[in-house]
């Protein structure tokens, strides 16, 4: 669980306070797509990865509800997966049919989908069920031992696709909505209690005349709001789904299935109308400037796992190699690192935390130089100062290079910090000409921010190639190949 900012705090306790939920932002901070996939996954109790049921769909009004009457039925969980290729696979592949040309500088121009599918599941437990089914079905085969639907096994490798992508920090692939949520709305809870989809929600949108704590309250109950999945609740496994599934199992009948159907129906329809309300609150919000840049790389992401499946690609290795492992965790570092990055850029209130710690300061520029050079001769440069009266707690040092959320590209150099002003060296940013670029150096009386927060390009990390891998990270990893065995994998 992160770390609770102060910020943060502090609207929660506002939240306590006035009985409802707090904005902890001033934009949304994710893509939200025009046309997304609900999945509402259950699984049997006591076997993470055994399907019981899902509803799935990208409209409102007509989910889709697959069943696995038996759990411990081999043949009905495949089916299940069969059912569930069904509806996602057109989805999925339907974004690779358009592309566009990108101009690559310096290099060659390569071909991107238009748009890309995007998942909304509701916690980061379906997540979690997501990539445990992936990993299920994804070896399977349609010959040989125990054989599929020719479509499981790729409909495993693109539920695995989509579970790795939810792991990049700022990817929109695959949304979890609680997690969506919590970005944007502070709660008068718990951040385990905001795993309760429905609780959160009461918090943010109570009913009219109900205040978000008693909302909330209601929430818990299972017999109103039953949990989001993929777990249900122990009393309606030991009342209702045990005897409809043992009365299945006594008498496989269309009645026996219906029964079954109708129970599992009463658990999901409220979620579903708790995924689509979530989906509704976080459209309103206006989009983050750096959210389609962000989408743009899920863009291209989903064009390059798309043509490797088109190419006939193995499937994802069940774990990662020392040097793909170690790649892996650098990526997500830079990742991580440059989505907070981006966030604070886009969103004042999420700037604030820096400010508070002193690695940002907003004040109002009262002196500009703007054509200050520095050099002699042909080595002159030209160097504007500006000096900015502010009251937040600086923190940096003389010399730090800082950037501006107001101004792309621009950057400064610390040059003096006397009490409450601070004297900045515009650095970059200014135009090309003799002569600052209109706009380019703040004037006075302007307010400015800035901050030792920057997005620039930070190189791979250093590391062999695969077939190098040292001997005491196990050396060269194996190629896979596939076998019979893989048809036997347990779904746990």
């Amino acid at each position: 669980m992160p770390e609770l900012s102060a910020l943060t705090a502090l609207a929660q306790l506002r939240a306590i306070r006035d009985g409802a939920a707090q904005r902890i932002t001033t934009v949304r901070h994710c893509h939200l797509a025009p046309r997304p996939m609900v999945f509402i996954p259950l699984r049997l109790a006591g076997e993470t990865a055994a399907p019981l049921a899902a509803m799935v769909g990208t409209d409102p009004d007509h989910p889709r509800l697959l069943v696995v009457p038996q759990p411990r039925n081999r043949d009905l969980r495949f089916a299940f997966a069969a059912g569930l290729a069904e509806v996602l696979l057109p989805y999925v592949e339907g974004f690779g049919k358009t592309t566009e040309t990108v101009e690559k500088k310096g290099g060659e121009p390569y071909e991107r989908c238009l748009d890309a599918p995007q998942i909304l599941v509701p916690n980061r437990s379906a997540a979690a069920f997501v990539a445990l089914l992936g990993r299920s079905t994804r070896f399977r085969r349609a010959d040989g031992p125990y054989p599929v639907h020719p479509s499981v096994p790729l409909l495993g490798r693109w539920l695995t696709y989509f579970a790795d992508r939810s792991q990049q920090p700022g990817s929109s692939l695959l949304l979890v909505a609680t997690e969506a949520l919590s970005m944007h709305w502070a709660t008068g809870q718990s951040g385990l209690e905001d795993a309760n989809l429905a609780a959160q929600l009461g918090w943010i949108a109570p009913p009219p005349g109900m205040s978000g704590r008693r909302a909330a309250e209601e929430a818990e109950d299972p017999l109103l709001w039953p949990p989001a999945g993929p777990t249900t609740d122990p009393g309606f496994d030991n009342e209702v789904l045990g005897p409809a599934v043992r009365a299945y199992e006594e008498a496989p009948t269309d009645r026996a299935v219906e029964r079954v159907t109708q129970a599992l129906r009463t658990q999901l329809e409220p979620t579903w109308r708790l995924m689509w309300r979530a989906a509704r609150l976080l459209r309103e919000l206006p989009e983050g400037r750096r959210v389609k840049d962000r989408w743009e790389t899920d863009r291209g992401s989903f064009t390059r796992f798309a043509e490797r499946i088109a190419e006939g690609g193995p499937p994802q290795a069940r774990r990662d190699g020392a040097v793909g492992a170690a790649a892996r965790l650098a990526g997500l570092e830079r990742a991580r690192a440059s989505y907070d990055v981006q966030r604070a850029y886009d969103d004042p209130l999420v700037m604030a935390e820096y400010r508070l710690t002193g690695e940002a300061f907003s004040g109002t520029v009262t002196g500009a130089d703007p054509e200050h050079t520095e050099g002699e001769g042909r080595s002159r440069k030209l160097r504007p100062l500006i000096t900015v009266r502010t009251e937040d707690p600086v923190r940096l040092a003389v010399g730090t290079t800082v950037g501006s959320p107001d101004r792309r590209g621009h950057a400064a150099e610390i040059v003096e910090i006397a009490d409450d002003e601070i004297t900045l060296k515009i650095t970059k940013g200014m135009g090309r000409g003799k002569t600052p670029a209109p706009g380019a150096v703040p004037e006075p009386g302007e307010r400015v921010s800035y901050t030792s927060l920057t997005d620039d390009f930070q190189s791979s990390a250093a590391l062999p190639d695969p077939e190098r891998t040292p001997w005491t990270h196990g050396g060269p990893p194996e190629e896979y190949v596939p076998s019979d065995d893989d048809a036997q994998e347990e779904w746990s």
